[in-house]
């Protein structure tokens, strides 16, 4: 919960396509363990985090969508 709270405090400006995909990655596995916690607690403070989680993901991946191949 405190690497998914970190995770999200963390700025996403002036990085490159790499690291957007390593935080994409990281994004996605932080809400994997996070749901299966949420499977088992019901904690509603866990689904408001994997929201945001998610929300920063998303735009993350438009982000990299948006990035023209070289």
């Amino acid at each position: 919960m405190e690497r998914a709270l970190e995770f999200e405090s963390r700025k996403m400006s002036n990085m490159s396509s790499s690291d957007r995909v390593a935080a994409s990655r990281e994004a996605k596995s932080l809400i994997l363990a996070l749901n299966e916690v949420y499977k088992e607690t019901k904690d509603p403070e866990l689904m408001d985090i994997m929201k945001l989680l998610t929300a920063k993901k998303q735009k993350i991946e438009k982000r990299l969508k948006g990035v023209p191949s070289v």
